[in-house]
């Protein structure tokens, strides 16, 4: 066998599959086993090692992680011909490296944290950014955010797209939800963070009966506090529910059964969710801010502001195409999920990897 080239991909972060890292860590590898590639050895870094033994085999080759690999002299000294760092907030560094691929998720710290150069957020980054032989984006957004806030090095620049973590529908007629499901409802899901703009639907609550919104995700944070309090200031606690994190068996009962899917985030660098949504063909409400135009394309409607009346009647006259056109709304929205696809996202992956290895 002629010699491979090896590729270490840092993925230390694929147990937390609650968050959208997590989530594009376990896909792309999962993306990865899927294809041939004899010429490349793929290593995964990971600390439960068995867990992806158990599942990949030997496909890939794996390093047991530790955290003491975030401290500089503690680095991974091991030469790679390729590092691939899957996010641009991984604290795990090589000591020395070859070739060094970036893939940018966004760059929202600059907007959320703060914009200094110097700032100690963004001096890290910068770092990663300036050793990169190349870069990937997950949307064409967070290419161009990043280019907004960063000199970004003349190297190549490619953006791929993630794919839909739904590649199976799950049986979820034995589910039993903790919430009540017995009014048609909506529904939304992701992590509890400010820019995840929750407050905005559940003030468009306010001016809507005979339906409630179901929330899924962690709450146990600060804006989850928040949120509580907002739902029980203003009187809603019978028609707005948080059900904390979901299994998957979860997030497809309800988004199977839920009347529309909404999403108001402010800052995505991508957003999964909906993609998920559309699987089930449902009617899928987006704000149009970054890069959620990209992922919803023609199939989603959009919300340009969040003034509860103008969100509220966007949403009534959305549903209202969807029922007088289900059929074929519902076709269109599968089909615009389908077009995310893991395996074809893994595959333009092995593609950098061997441009760059030339």
């Amino acid at each position: 066998m002629a010699y491979q080239k090896s590729v270490f991909l840092e993925t230390h972060n694929i147990n937390n599959r609650a968050g959208g890292l997590g989530t594009f860590n376990y896909e792309l590898i999962k993306g990865l086993s899927e294809l041939e590639f004899d010429d490349l050895k793929l290593t995964l870094n990971a600390s439960d090692i068995k867990l992806l033994e158990s599942e990949f085999g030997k496909k890939f080759n794996y390093n047991k992680y530790s955290s003491l690999s975030r401290m500089k002299f503690f680095r991974i000294r091991k030469k790679y011909d390729l590092w691939h760092s899957v996010n641009q907030n991984i604290k795990v560094e090589p000591y020395t490296c070859k070739k060094y691929l970036l893939t940018i998720h966004d760059v929202n710290f600059t907007e959320e944290v703060s914009a200094d150069i110097n700032h100690k957020r963004n001096k890290l980054f910068l770092e990663k950014l300036n050793k990169a032989t190349a870069i990937t984006y997950i949307s064409e957004f967070s290419k161009k955010q990043t280019h907004q806030y960063f000199d970004v090095p003349n190297v190549p620049e490619y953006v791929i797209y993630n794919g839909n973590p739904i590649t199976s529908l799950i049986d979820t007629s034995s589910y039993v939800a903790d919430v009540p499901v017995d009014k048609p409802f909506f529904y939304t899901i992701g992590d509890f963070i400010e820019r995840k703009n929750y407050e905005s639907i559940i003030n468009m609550m306010k001016v809507i009966k005979d339906y409630n919104l179901i929330i899924s995700g962690n709450n146990n944070k600060k804006y989850g506090e928040e949120i509580k309090k907002l739902i029980n200031d203003n009187g809603l606690s019978n028609q707005v529910f948080l059900t904390g994190k979901v299994t998957n068996e979860g997030k497809q009962f309800f988004m199977k059964n839920c009347t529309a899917f909404l999403f108001p985030s402010i800052r995505e660098g991508f957003g999964l969710p909906p993609i998920e949504a559309m699987s089930f063909g449902k009617p899928t409400f987006l704000s149009d801010k970054t890069s959620l135009p990209e992922i919803g394309g023609n199939a989603a409607k959009y919300w340009s502001n969040f003034d509860p009346e103008y969100m509220k009647t966007v949403l009534f006259e959305g549903l209202n195409h969807f029922e007088n056109n289900k059929q074929e709304c519902e076709t269109i929205f599968k089909e615009r999920a389908a077009s995310f696809n893991w395996k074809t996202a893994a595959a333009e992956y092995l593609e950098v990897y061997r441009n760059i290895l030339k």
